[in-house]
């Protein structure tokens, strides 16, 4: 096993793989949403927990989930 390898027998750099971003992070907001719509449901039942808590996490994914968002837009629109 050699540790290195010289430049001139490297293989070259695959090409990087075509993602939709942006569809990812709408899947993600979706799930937050959802996730939102669960704990509303669970107020009004007889079930111990901090609901301020669960809906700050939830804000806090919907608002980095829309930035990631905004950006991957932002880069689909740059490269074309």
């Amino acid at each position: 096993m050699r540790l290195y390898v010289p430049h001139d027998e490297r293989r070259p750099q695959p090409e990087p793989a075509v993602t939709n971003d942006a569809l990812a992070f709408a899947i993600g907001i979706g799930g937050w949403i959802i996730g939102a719509a669960v704990v509303v449901g669970m107020l009004s039942a007889p079930v111990s927990f901090d609901p301020a808590r669960v809906l700050a996490t939830i804000a806090v994914g919907l608002v980095l989930g829309l930035a990631g968002l905004l950006v991957s837009l932002r880069q689909r629109r740059a490269r074309r």
